[in-house]
């Protein structure tokens, strides 16, 4: 029998380690920046170009690298960060693994500049999917720049898996906040398409906080403070007032280093439990300090995923540390047992005794006699009302007046205005109401000739919503609401972004903005269907929705956007609907051009004939 097995090439083998390592390119800057941080580096500039996929350069001024550690960091597990299986309990760099830069170089166009402080000139590397393609000595300042071009230009399946570049952005914004957030002493600077989108001096952690997520966001913050013997937990909490219905301002870090840990974040939540709504999520930034020994970080490539030795006692601390918070900054609301001082007896009314009001009664007054009698007590008025013997005499010489002999009864008097049924039989109202249920606050069932149809209140409203929305969208007059006083909104600097970039159809729908700060709008208009209270939560869930773009699909900013308000307008499960509600509901879904699927593709009816009920009986 021949043999099967075989070595595989290098250059295959660093494709398909490149998977595990870079996903996207979100994954190259976590790898180029984590890099920069472990070489020392007090500055780091991000250039972008095209959401990653032209372009992703990263440049410190770090300790920088000779001619032969910048050839050999691109060979796999070739690190400076280890040297035995004894440091991968002691670490206290970002890498370790020494897959990043060769992962990269097999899929990418990499070009590297490097020069120690100590050396005169430097070295300029040039590779291509893992190939060296020159090596030569050339003048750069002191540090590193690394540039990433044309990334899976090998792999066309791969690339055909990137999203847009908005998209793209969004994830590399994503990782630029988790390290910059980390690395407060550290100055950030970041650059795409030749427009910078964040400066960030070196400063402490609440300033970082604010210069990335905006200024309003320092009246959100509450701060965290905790020292023990097994954790260190220090950070801030946004107040409950400020908790959004998206995630996207939860940050762990652990050691400096961003990690996703369900079970913590669920100990965060319980803290805040009673204080926010069900469907909500608090911010928080907080920053746990633990024995590297402690922790094991070697789970994943990307290093998110950490095991610690005693979740359960980490759990508690965390909890109680944010609860703690919350009560000793009077953000939770406390029951005062204090008397309050208004309330004391004054000093000069100490000693007097109550005194019984005088009241003075007409005993003999009767309001039904014809002539009241006078009380002394009571005073004098000179209009005196005119008795009447019988009420028909109102009417007489009524005929004289009207000239002639015409009966009262005869007389036209304008009448209330009739309200008119659009049902010209009355029984047949009636009908059409005892032929539609509602069923547990989220089904309607109506009757048909050949049997029934049950519908999903809220998946059939999302429909006859986005069918609507989407309508006016291709209006340029929208129809709007106007404010009587303008709301404001806070954003960070990256959903106000976001808002610029979609205001045009934002102004289609009925939305009308009269001012678009760094971090805050004014919004003077609002569609017919939205409600004052409801801008916010909309805003917020229309830019997750159109950053994520609705789960990774393709459409368009007036799709994306129409189904967000139908989604969050739509008549909820638990609702009750009146007879004349579930009618007009089920006419509007009918009428739509697809009743069959909400905006969702989830199917909006299911239909029993007759026939299906008579099987249930045989």
């Amino acid at each position: 029998m021949a043999d099967i097995i075989k070595l595989l090439p290098d250059h295959v083998a660093n494709q398909i380690a490149a998977g595990e390592v870079v996903q996207r390119p979100a994954s190259v800057v976590k790898e180029l920046l984590e890099n920069a941080l472990d070489a020392g580096s007090t500055t780091i500039k991000l250039i972008v170009k095209d959401g990653g996929k032209a372009l992703i350069q990263v440049v410190d001024d770090g300790v920088g690298m000779s001619a032969t550690d910048a050839r050999l960091s691109f060979e796999r597990h070739a690190t400076s960060k280890i040297q035995q299986a004894e440091d991968l309990f002691n670490l206290n760099t970002k890498g370790f693994r020494g897959e990043a830069l060769a992962s990269i170089g097999a899929i990418a166009h990499v070009e590297m500049q490097t020069k120690p402080e100590e050396e005169e000139v430097g070295t300029h590397l040039k590779m291509e999917g893992s190939k060296i393609v020159f090596q030569e000595v050339t003048v750069t300042p002191k540090g590193t720049s690394m540039a990433v071009k044309n990334l899976f230009f090998n792999i066309p399946a791969r690339r055909n898996f990137l999203k847009s570049n908005q998209v793209e952005l969004r994830h590399i914004t994503d990782e630029f906040h988790r390290v910059a957030l980390a690395h407060p002493t550290v100055s950030f600077h970041f650059y795409h398409n030749g427009s910078e989108l964040f400066n960030l001096p070196a400063d402490n952690y609440r300033k970082r906080i604010v210069n990335i997520f905006g200024s309003r966001t320092n009246e959100k913050l509450v701060p965290v403070d905790e020292e023990t013997p097994i954790v260190k937990i220090s950070g801030f909490i946004t107040k409950p007032e400020f908790a959004k219905k998206s995630r996207g301002e939860q940050f762990f870090f652990v050691n400096n280093r961003f990690i996703k840990s369900p079970y913590l974040h669920h100990a965060v939540v319980s803290a805040f439990e009673g204080l926010i709504k069900p469907d909500t999520f608090p911010g928080y930034f907080l920053y746990l300090e633990v024995a590297p020994g402690s922790i094991d970080i070697n789970i994943h490539p990307t290093k998110t995923e950490v095991k610690f030795d005693d979740e359960h006692t980490l759990y508690a601390i965390l909890r109680s540390t944010v609860k703690h918070s919350l009560g000793q900054f009077n953000v939770a609301p406390a029951l005062d047992f204090d008397q309050d001082p208004n309330l004391d007896t004054p000093y000069d009314f100490k000693n007097k005794s109550a005194v019984q009001p005088q009241v003075t009664v007409d005993a003999n007054f009767n309001p039904f006699s014809e002539t009241p009698k006078k009380s002394s007590s009571s005073p004098t008025y000179s209009y005196q009302p005119k008795a009447s013997k019988n009420w028909d005499s109102l009417y007489v010489g009524m005929e004289s007046k009207m000239g002639g002999n015409e009966p009262i009864n005869s007389i036209s008097f304008e009448s209330e205005a009739i309200t008119g049924s659009i049902f010209e039989n009355e029984k047949e109202v009636q009908e059409t109401v005892a032929t539609t249920f509602q069923i547990r606050r989220k089904y309607i069932v109506t009757s048909i000739k050949s049997g029934m149809v049950v519908i999903d209140q809220s998946r059939a409203h999302q429909r006859v919503l986005y069918e609507k929305f989407l309508k006016n969208s291709t209006v340029k007059d929208a129809v709007s609401q106007q404010l009587l006083f303008p709301l404001t909104l806070t954003f960070s600097r990256a959903e106000i972004h976001t808002l610029k970039e979609i205001k045009e159809v934002l102004l289609s729908i009925g939305f009308i903005f009269e001012d678009m700060k760094e971090d805050a709008i004014t919004v003077t208009g609002i569609p017919l269907l939205v409600t004052e209270s409801e801008v916010g939560m909309i805003l917020d869930q229309l830019i997750s929705d159109y950053q994520q773009e609705i789960n990774g699909e393709s459409f368009s900013q007036s799709d994306i956007l129409s189904k967000t308000l139908a989604k969050t307008l739509a008549v909820k499960t638990g609702e009750i609907l009146d007879n004349q509600s579930q009618i007009a509901l089920v006419n509007d879904l009918f009428a739509c051009t697809d009743a069959t699927v909400s905006p969702f593709n989830k199917p909006v009816y299911v239909t029993i004939t007759e026939n299906d009920i008579d099987k249930k009986f045989i």
